[in-house]
């Protein structure tokens, strides 16, 4: 015999699930973890008996699904129903159970807020488990595709580019229709009408949706999914999508905090970092954020929040031969807090009226005062400072002691900084790259943020057993303390055992 031969079909075989899965397979935490959690504390639809009718299926069995669809790359309810009647590892997981792809997906969709709080009780739970150290956090966000396409994004522009191309093209067809009314050509009459009509059909939903836009009072609207805006993903490249945003903790690179914003990065600093500091419950950390933060009101919240930024700022800008130059840069110009001046490279000193003006753009206000200086008329560098005719004029904002304290620590910490790439970039690229999550199928932003909460929890989970293994990380399950934990679902799994096996045991001993 040549080949190695396998088992005959037809022989029978006496064999369990339990014997199928190893100790070490991943599929036994997530049954753990579901099993030790009270999903009706977390916010859960649970699915209530019923007097008349089929019974539902346990809320427990359609989180297990999820977060083992997640954690091996299937996402669709339908490839998840599929997997339910010939996967194994879910016959085991699920005790021979297979729903539905309709009641699956509906799991998903009506638990949104559920599927967020689950993520912060792991995160309490790798806090207490000692695998996260809350000391330095990295801050970053990715953007997420959305369920809608670049031509169901408008803006007031586009809008009035479709209703120009209608006036052109309906004057058009009214041309050739006076033209053929003179020749009596019917056949060809009726069809541009036909065409007219469209035109004017398309040019009332047009007109509907600029009315939409203006009473939204945003710069743009999405009509497959409202709540989906059109961000600058990379250099000028723009796509529909959402806005990822991740905090990691530096120990183990584990994800600590997460939510989904519809929106560019400047102004979420605070809200994420926050976050963090609420999930893990401690007094302070040190975040690492990169310079597309930088914003003066966000830091500064955080420094009220005791949260120590390092935020690289961004450039100081372009020189030009009219322009200012390098050596004249703000950052150039020393701060005097004693006496609330400022001392320009040529030492000269820039006042200020102490009167506050107010500055608005990018939906971001803030107030400021203007510094300074009769000295620029004779000074012998005003062209290399400044192309302004009355001299240089210096703007500081109400948040500039804390950008300044940033700025220096930025300063003092590079080796510090640089380890932000390390920390939390690859989460992403694993995310997007190796896992394909690089977009949404879900609508609105409540339930993106759902599935984005579902897809940090399982990279958690998945890192988590890399780090500890599943007996061990089971072993800290059981011994965590929670008020979130259930205590009565093994006992009652006991107890229905105990009377299955009771019976048994008399007659096993009657027979002896």
């Amino acid at each position: 015999m040549q080949h190695i031969t396998g088992i005959a079909r037809n022989q029978m075989v006496f064999t369990s699930l339990e014997d199928s899965i190893s100790e070490d397979n991943s599929v036994r935490f997530v049954d753990a973890f579901v099993e030790n959690i009270d999903l009706k504390a977390l916010g859960f639809e649970l699915q209530t008996l019923k007097t008349e009718g089929r019974p539902s299926f346990n809320t427990e069995t359609f989180l297990k699904i999820y977060l083992y669809g997640y954690l091996n790359g299937l996402r669709s309810s339908r490839k998840l129903e599929k997997e339910c009647a010939r996967n194994i590892e879910l016959q085991w997981l699920l005790f021979g159970l297979a729903p539905n792809y309709h009641s699956i997906s509906d799991f998903r969709k009506n638990n949104p807020s559920g599927l967020k709080k689950l993520f912060k009780v792991f995160v309490s739970f790798l806090k207490d488990a000692d695998l996260i150290a809350g000391e330095t956090i990295a801050i970053d966000g990715t953007k997420s595709r959305a369920h809608n396409s670049k031509k169901a994004n408008f803006n007031q522009k586009k809008i009035d580019k479709h209703l120009a191309y209608i006036e052109e093209k309906t004057q058009q067809y009214l041309d050739e229709l006076a033209q053929n009314d003179e020749k009596e050509n019917s056949m060809t009459i009726t069809k541009i009408q036909e065409k007219i009509e469209r035109l004017k059909k398309n040019k009332l939903g047009y007109e509907v949706l600029e009315e939409k836009l203006k009473a939204s009072g945003e710069p743009q609207i999405s009509t497959t999914d409202e709540d989906s805006r059109a961000l600058l993903v990379q250099g000028q490249v723009v796509e529909v999508s959402y806005n990822i945003q991740a905090a990691v903790d530096a120990q183990y690179n584990l994800v600590v905090a997460t939510h989904t914003i519809n929106r560019n990065d400047r102004n979420a600093l605070s809200a994420i970092a926050i976050e963090a500091k609420e999930n893990l419950g401690i007094e302070t950390f040190t975040a690492l954020v990169d310079k597309g933060y930088h914003n003066g009101r966000e830091i500064t919240q955080c420094k009220e929040q005791n949260i120590i930024t390092i935020v690289a700022h961004p450039d100081q800008g372009k020189s030009n031969e009219n322009g200012t130059q390098p050596d004249y840069f703000v950052s150039k110009f020393i701060y005097n807090t004693d006496d609330d001046t400022y001392t320009c490279p040529a030492n000269q000193v820039l006042k200020t009226t102490g009167r506050w003006h107010k500055k608005t753009r990018d939906r971001d206000s803030y107030d400021f005062k203007k510094y300074r200086t009769p000295a620029c008329k004779e000074c012998p560098v005003k062209s290399l400072c400044t192309s302004r005719t009355g001299g240089r004029e210096i703007d500081r904002s109400q948040y500039a002691d804390a950008v300044a304290e940033n700025n220096q620590r930025y300063q003092a910490n590079a080796q510090l900084y640089r380890k932000r790439q390390e920390i939390n970039e690859h989460i992403f690229g694993t995310i997007k790259r190796q896992w394909g999550y690089n977009h949404t199928n879900l609508t609105g932003l409540e339930k993106v943020n759902g599935e984005h909460s579902l897809i940090m929890l399982v990279y958690n989970i998945k890192r988590a057993i890399n780090i500890l293994g599943v007996p061990e990380l089971i072993a800290k399950l059981k011994n965590w303390k929670s008020p979130y934990k259930a205590k009565t679902c093994f006992v009652f799994r006991q107890t229905c055992f105990a009377f299955i096996l009771a019976p048994l045991e008399n007659t096993l001993s009657i027979a002896a």
